[in-house]
């Protein structure tokens, strides 16, 4: 039986992958600012944009010394390259980088407050080919983006990161690539309206202003869709918003469906500071900064949503379990509403051993769905491991592992590293057969996510370390999707919202929502919004009754449903609540 399902996994291994998981799994840099790892050396970037040329996925961010480009949004190939020139004499090589294609080009510049940056274009970027377009965009712009109008040949630039100063824009004269001196103020933070924007992990901090960053505007049905990150990139609850105009420049009215992308709950959170973009199917989705913030506040990773517009135009992601296998780009199906696989996680707080521990980096921590979170082996050495126990014979789709940083010794993009490990099952935990074997494998996979073609039955899982590219043998999660063989939670029990009272709080930005916990249940997905027909919002809670949601707009009536899940499948939601 081990030999058999050996084989089958190592064909699975060299099939294309139908499904992907955020975090999502690329060879992340290692943050090379030194003043930023004075809390131990890590992985960082954030600010990702997405775009397709010529049929080609590109994903660029903060800090790579680089790029990646892909077929087809899961198997990403690296490209090393500096855009800076050699005399910039900064760490962040391309901070928050402004990337756009127009006409047969595709061009790219980073941050900068000042006129000495050059403006890159290429007709080839899979190959390294670039060429200096401007050779210094005079246009101080920090966390820019441009929007190239096809339908009217203009190409506008927006940019702003600040938490005083407004979001601005501009128009660049395509004959001199250049902007002709006439900058526009198009919109500001409004805190006392909108609770999502005030500062802070709970959006309770009364005494910093809120920041206002990566600027993006996508262009849709006639209409100019301007978004925004907000409050800070260190939060659970960063997230984007948008402005919506007739006029590239001008007249920006705030979306009552806000903020559009907003993940702060479950294994990745924060959803802020990113891009919309379009698959090579004519299907939307938004990349953006998710947040870690352990060893710095500055360590991020890169998601992906679905994402798109309604039949009223309105903008919005969909991150109801946004970081459980989610199906890649395909022609079938309704994309915004169907992208999730099904496969749950089966091994939430379940009993872990492990070959050693280091200090208070306890086993639980890799299996409590929390990021900020790992555990660490004493070591790197080959042989280490961790095993975790699903609780009952469960079938295995989909496996995630998650490196966490530990002692690790690099700064800056560092090429030709690489993970090795095995992956082996069990249905008694004593008698194992292989999942994967990974230990000739030569790619850095920091967030590893493997697919099983054939599924396998197991209800014990072990990963055994073989080679590490740095650091000690630590995990922030080994996550093992698929389904169980119990009964799914029924239907959540007195769900209720309390909202502030005005009289005697003066606002009306948060609420506190109760439940009775279900005894079957892991965990549950609150959804809300501003009609009871788009609930676009959605919270991830594990383990508890009730959650303080403090991301409520002011002045408007909000709609509020639930449902439960565990390793085995979701519950029927819960009706529609209205709150005045």
């Amino acid at each position: 039986m081990g030999f058999v399902l050996l084989i089958l996994v190592s064909v699975n291994l060299h099939a294309q992958n139908t499904t992907y998981c955020n975090p999502i799994n690329v060879d992340y840099g290692y943050c090379p600012i030194p003043n930023f790892v004075q809390q131990g050396k890590h992985r960082a970037t954030a600010d990702p944009v997405v775009v397709t040329f010529k049929g080609k996925y590109f994903l660029f961010s903060t800090n790579q010394w680089g790029y990646w480009w892909s077929d087809d949004m899961s198997d990403w190939h690296f490209i090393s390259r500096k855009f800076l020139k050699p005399d910039a004499n900064v760490y962040d090589e391309l901070c928050a980088p402004a990337v756009f294609v127009m006409k047969d080009e595709m061009y790219v510049i980073g941050s900068t407050h000042g006129p000495n940056f050059a403006l890159w274009k290429s007709k080839n970027p899979t190959q390294d080919e670039w060429e200096i377009a401007v050779e210094n965009f005079k246009v101080g712009a920090w966390d820019p983006g441009f929007l190239y109008d096809e339908e009217k040949d203009k190409l506008f630039l927006y940019w702003g990161s600040s938490n005083e100063f407004p979001l601005l824009g501009t128009e660049i004269n395509l004959k001199t690539m250049q902007s002709d001196g006439h900058v526009k103020p198009l919109l500001s933070l409004h805190p006392e309206d909108h609770g999502w924007e005030r500062f802070g992990e709970y959006n309770d901090n009364t005494f910093l202003q809120p920041f206002m960053e990566g600027a993006w505007v996508t262009k849709y049905n006639g209409k100019y869709y301007l978004q925004y990150g907000a409050p800070a990139t260190e939060f659970s609850g960063y997230a984007d918003g948008v402005f919506v105009s007739d006029q590239p420049l001008d007249g920006f009215a705030y979306q009552a469906h806000n903020p559009f992308s907003y993940k702060p709950g479950g294994f990745a959170r924060g959803a802020g500071h990113g891009a919309t973009f379009k698959d090579n199917y004519n299907h939307w989705w938004h990349t953006s900064t998710i947040a870690i913030g352990v060893k710095n506040n500055f360590e991020r990773r890169t998601g992906i949503w679905p994402a798109g517009f309604d039949k009223d135009d309105v903008l919005y992601c969909n991150t109801a379990y946004g970081d459980y296998p989610t199906k890649l780009p395909n022609k079938a199906g309704e994309h915004l509403t169907n992208m999730f696989a099904g496969w749950m996680l089966l091994n939430y707080n379940k009993p872990v051993q492990v070959s050693s521990t280091l200090g208070s980096y306890q086993p639980n921590f890799a299996v409590d769905e929390d990021i900020k979170t790992y555990w660490s082996a004493e070591t790197g050495n080959k042989g280490e491991w961790l095993q975790t126990d699903l609780g009952a014979v469960s079938t295995v789709h989909a496996i995630q592992i998650n490196y966490a940083d530990q002692d690790v010794e690099l700064m800056g993009k560092v090429n030709g590293i690489y993970h090795q490990y095995k992956l082996w099952g069990s249905l008694d935990g004593k008698k194992w057969f292989i999942i994967t074997d990974k230990s000739k494998n030569t790619k850095d996979v920091p967030h590893d996510y493997i697919e099983l073609k054939t599924p396998v039955k197991a209800r014990f899982v072990k990963l055994e370390n073989s080679h590490m590219p740095t650091g000690k043998f630590a995990l922030s999660g080994l996550r093992v999707f698929g389904k169980g063989n119990g009964d799914a939670p029924t239907t959540v029990e007195n769900f209720m919202v309390l909202r502030a009272d005005p009289k005697k709080f003066g606002e009306r930005r948060s609420s506190w929502i109760r439940w009775k916990q279900h005894q079957n249940a892991d965990g549950y997905v609150i959804y809300f919004g501003k009609d009871p027909n788009k609930l676009y919002g959605s919270i991830m809670v594990y383990g508890k009754s009730d959650y303080f949601f403090t991301g409520m707009d002011r002045t408007d009536v909000y709609y509020f449903q639930i449902e439960a899940f565990n390793a085995n499948g979701i519950s029927p939601r819960t009706p529609v609540i209205k709150v005045d």
